[in-house]
């Protein structure tokens, strides 16, 4: 059973890798390659993210984006071009990222170089 299901996990990893852009020898490697507009999105839509503070954040379809670091706060995600944006009320304005993934991390990039790497916890429960 053990292997069945070692063998199941590859499977898993694998087409995640595939599906994120990066190849399995690069996610060995541990090298970030760039996402697409097309990527970003399906990396995040319907994910829920850690952080390396603990803190979680959750990208419905909506649109809508939950940030919890002990207590909620909503915003606003979107998808332009190569980068993802949010928005967190009150403020108006819009901050996009560049993002990058190694097929098990995912890297939001912002304008001035500092990274916030953020790993899958799991998928919106829907």
């Amino acid at each position: 059973m053990r292997g069945l299901v070692t063998g199941r996990v590859a499977t898993w990893v694998l087409a995640i890798t595939v599906a994120l852009g990066a190849t399995p020898g690069r996610l060995m490697a541990q090298d970030f390659e760039p996402m697409t507009g097309a990527q970003i999105e399906a990396g995040l839509k319907n994910m829920i993210l850690t952080y390396p503070g603990g803190e979680l954040q959750s990208f419905f379809p909506s649109g809508r984006t939950l940030y919890d670091a002990g207590r909620p706060s909503w915003g606003y995600w979107e998808v332009r071009g190569d980068q993802y944006c949010s928005q967190w009320p009150p403020a108006d304005g819009w901050a996009c990222y560049d993002m990058d993934t190694n097929g098990t991390v995912l890297r939001f990039i912002g304008e001035s170089g500092d990274v916030t790497p953020g790993t899958v916890h799991g998928r919106i429960s829907q």
